[in-house]
């Protein structure tokens, strides 16, 4: 395992606090990667693969969801018991050959299951990356932190959709995963060659079921932990209910063409431009003014933008939308990083599996409204909208009952 002498900031001295926080995202960005580069090729998916009805091309990202929620439950207690290496390495030798396994793929079936086993691949740098953060950072300093990664990560949606329209002007939707595969071949040689462990003796956990049942107990009795989960499940499900359908937004509502990833990647500024103010506020201000106030501006703009769906012109011009959209997004990155960071904060001792547990409901039980919200598409956005809205509804409901009605007051000082 580790050298119980040394703590895990110690032995990432070599590494370096800028080369960690970009390793860390683009582990983290390999689950954009598969699922926003292929974004723009849905269509040619389908019709490739015979797909009659256009709303189950969603199925395409939908079951790489599952698969990427469904496995988080292993990997927490894993590299609990044998580090954080080996399992993340192994997680990304699968998502590696998955991805070839699709460029040669059959039938429209063969590669949903194909796509759900690389989601479960995926799924290690999900609860890992978080597992290390949590190893090396705590309270205000993780929050800053996730901001930095969150901010990076944000490069891989604002340039995956144009990376995907380029690749297809030149062949067609099998290159993408030929792409994918190189990508994340060069991302784990990285990981391999120059992050340590960083968990240590002390904390490690057996592997057994009873461990395993006392860790879940742990991380679903703090009610903290768990009203943040959920909350954050419900926000998770109102971005996956907009990547699902966005192909059919942009290239079908709005007939956007090759212009879709322009769209795609201006949202996502927005996203990344919040992540890295989060960052630089977090520390005066703290997790839980920031997110409340967000979570709150959120509801605001979504019921705004609601009305304008409903009494508005039909469809709304593209400009509008797209301002609605962004806002929206800007008060999206200052919720998702800071809710994460809340959720761990009180669970440091079992990081591992309180990643696992947590990312395990977001993930899962965010893909399942997502794709609830995508399903509804009736040729408007109108379903999307109201699915925002009435997500982050719930999410305050869940915050208050965490906060125990009062929001916006920090605990201790650090957080």
């Amino acid at each position: 395992m580790t050298n119980s002498s040394q703590t895990a900031p110690d032995r990432l001295r070599a590494m370096g606090r800028a080369e960690f926080i970009a390793m860390m995202a683009m582990l983290m960005a390999l689950n954009a990667l598969a699922i926003d580069i292929m974004l723009p090729g849905l269509g040619e998916i389908g019709a490739s693969l015979g797909v009659v009805n256009e709303n189950h091309r969603q199925y395409v990202v939908s079951s790489y969801v599952f698969g990427l929620g469904a496995a988080q439950i292993l990997y927490g207690p894993l590299s609990d018991r044998f580090g954080r290496r080996k399992p993340m390495l192994f997680g990304i030798a699968v998502y590696i050959l998955c991805a070839i396994g699709i460029v040669v793929v059959p039938s429209f079936g063969a590669m949903l299951v194909l796509r759900f086993i690389q989601g479960a691949g995926a799924a290690a740098t999900r609860v890992i990356t978080i597992s290390i953060v949590r190893d090396v950072y705590g309270g205000r300093a993780m929050a800053e932190v996730m901001s930095l990664i969150m901010m990076v990560f944000m490069i891989v949606p604002i340039i995956a959709p144009g990376t995907g329209q380029l690749i297809m002007f030149l062949g067609n939707w099998h290159l993408i995963f030929v792409f994918i595969a190189i990508v994340s071949l060069c991302i784990g040689f990285w990981m391999y060659s120059r992050l340590p462990e960083t968990l240590d003796a002390a904390d490690v956990r057996p592997f057994t079921v009873s461990s395993i049942l006392d860790g879940f107990r742990i991380v679903l009795t703090n009610r903290i932990a768990l009203c943040y989960t959920i909350a954050s499940t419900f926000i998770f499900g109102a971005l996956f209910g907009f990547i699902n359908s966005a192909q059919q937004i942009y290239g079908g509502i709005y007939q956007l063409g090759v212009l879709f990833p322009v769209a795609f990647a201006a949202v996502a500024v927005f996203m990344s431009t919040a992540s890295f103010l989060n960052a630089r506020f977090v520390g005066r201000f703290g997790m839980r003014r920031l997110s409340h106030g967000s979570l709150i501006g959120f509801i605001t703009i979504t019921f705004l933008w609601m009305l304008v769906q409903v009494f508005g012109p039909q469809p709304t011009p593209i400009l509008l939308f797209l301002v609605f959209f962004s806002l929206a997004m800007f008060q999206f990155g200052w919720i998702g990083s800071n809710f994460n960071s809340l959720a761990m904060e009180p669970l440091g001792h079992v990081a591992g599996t309180a990643s696992s547990v947590l990312g395990f409901m977001s993930t899962v039980g965010g893909s399942v409204i997502g794709l609830v919200i995508g399903q509804a598409f009736d040729g408007t956005a109108l379903p999307l909208v109201a699915g925002f809205f009435t997500v982050s509804i719930i999410g305050l409901i869940f915050v208050l009952i965490g906060e125990k009605g009062k929001l916006f007051q920090p605990h201790n000082p650090r957080i």
